[in-house]
């Protein structure tokens, strides 16, 4: 057997985070054991424990790298219509959602009421509103607010839209996200004296 690798202490917990990813992608979160994750990183069950104290712990760890870089893939252009950029920010989160099924069900379902588990989602979604809200042409305080709020509702809908999605696709990815988009393009609507997509929104896949 190969001697161990030498890491830094963040080399160590990328690792374990990328083994994590892993294990949770692939079996639902009960079935998911600390020590499986350190036999596949190739560490004690200590070593393990001691840069996460619990199963939960570092779940949340992993589902707070994953919003970040879902933030991160999640680029919103000012130059292309509303309805492309909610098509593009939503095709990446619906691709992760499909591809890592398990996990995004754990944190929604299984761990629903995980109050750091769930800050982490909510931080997301705020996080995604406030860039919409960038974008958007509101140029006053009052529609800005009416707007903020109908973004988060939005938000919340698309989430648990998508989640019942992954226990029964009842359509295809590209439906999905045409509802998503279409939704609240409808809903925004009336709050914006610049039509936030005029014409036909182009949001076919």
């Amino acid at each position: 057997m190969p001697p161990r690798r030498r890491l830094s202490p963040d080399e160590r917990r990328a690792e374990l985070l990328a083994v994590a990813a892993r294990e949770f992608a692939a079996r639902p979160y009960d079935e998911v054991l600390m020590e499986d994750v350190a036999e596949r990183a190739g560490v004690s069950r200590a070593l393990l424990y001691r840069y996460f104290p619990s199963k939960r712990d570092l779940f949340a760890a992993l589902y707070r790298q994953v919003a970040d870089r879902l933030l991160a893939r999640t680029r919103l252009d000012p130059a292309a219509s509303l309805a492309d950029q909610l098509a593009q920010g939503l095709d990446v989160h619906i691709e992760y959602f499909a591809e890592n099924r398990n996990t995004v069900l754990a944190a929604n379902r299984v761990l629903a009421g995980d109050r750091l588990i769930q800050t982490i989602i909510t931080g997301e979604l705020d996080a995604l509103r406030e860039r919409l809200l960038g974008v958007l042409p509101v140029t006053d305080e009052a529609t800005r607010r009416a707007v903020s709020g109908v973004l988060k509702s939005w938000l919340v809908f698309v989430q648990v839209l998508c989640v019942d999605w992954l226990t029964e696709p009842t359509c295809t990815r590209a439906e999905l996200r045409d509802v998503c988009v279409g939704a609240v393009l409808g809903a925004l609507r009336p709050l914006l004296r610049e039509d936030p997509a005029p014409g036909r929104p182009d949001v076919e896949a």
